[in-house]
């Protein structure tokens, strides 16, 4: 029985074309018509262009898929690139590592010499003054960047408690526009976008509070009143009670 290939085998070539089919899809206009043909060797080719009676086509191999072959070069993920360094910063850092290669994601697509009309730089798109304050030498350089990027996202962390909601929404907008709006995600739809994005590419959703119970106090005709919040007070005396 074993000479028979499972369900699964016989259908890895299939996955594997289904997938090269996302990438060329994504790599030319939602209009254009994604073709397929069988080579002189039997490998499935996918192209977007029409093929013709030439038969000396150049294809290239699909990484872990031997039987596809495609018109264009398919490159490996680009994450995997990056994976160990940035699970190291975030160990360093004391940040789960999705988080981080999350915010590498939406911030460069991986591209380490990405840059931005605001001026931010490379796989972590750091802005100049966090590139000075966290002493970057080479912003395109990604360990030097990762490092910046991991250490200014503790930095925010601690900021709001370890709410990761305020921490990405500071990471885009800045710290100063999340507390001159009380500490919330600022009412812009670039920085609301980014947050919801992230927030589904990481592995659990983002935590929108930390643990830490803050009280206060207001005087209501005469009396003083305790209040108790999970975000931490702009104004006034409070005290942390957990």
């Amino acid at each position: 029985m074993w000479d028979q290939p499972s369900a699964f085998a016989r259908r890895v070539p299939q996955l594997a074309a289904g997938a090269v089919l996302c990438l060329l899809a994504c790599a030319v206009p939602a209009s254009a018509q994604i073709y397929t043909w069988r080579d002189a060797n039997g490998n499935l080719v996918l192209s977007d262009q029409r093929p013709s009676s030439d038969t000396t086509t150049r294809t290239y191999a699909v990484p872990k898929a031997p039987d596809v072959r495609a018109t264009r070069a398919v490159a490996i993920r680009r994450w995997n690139t990056y994976e160990d360094l940035i699970a190291e910063h975030a160990r360093i850092q004391g940040i789960r590592p999705d988080l981080v290669r999350a915010v590498v994601q939406v911030e460069s697509a991986f591209n380490p010499f990405a840059r931005s009309p605001k001026g931010a730089l490379g796989l972590m798109q750091l802005m100049p003054a966090t590139i000075r304050q966290y002493g970057v030498r080479n912003p395109f350089d990604p360990a030097d960047n990762v490092r910046a990027g991991a250490a200014y996202l503790r930095a925010l962390l601690d900021r709001y408690d370890g709410n990761e909601e305020l921490a990405l929404a500071a990471y885009n907008a800045g710290p100063g526009a999340v507390d001159k709006h009380g500490q919330s995600i600022p009412p812009y739809r670039e920085t609301r976008n980014y947050v919801a994005q992230i927030s589904k590419m990481t592995a659990r959703p983002i935590e929108k509070r930390g643990n830490a119970i803050y009280k206060g106090s207001d005087t209501i005709e005469g009396r003083e009143i305790p209040l108790y919040t999970d975000r931490k007070p702009t104004t006034g005396g409070f005290e942390v009670v957990r």
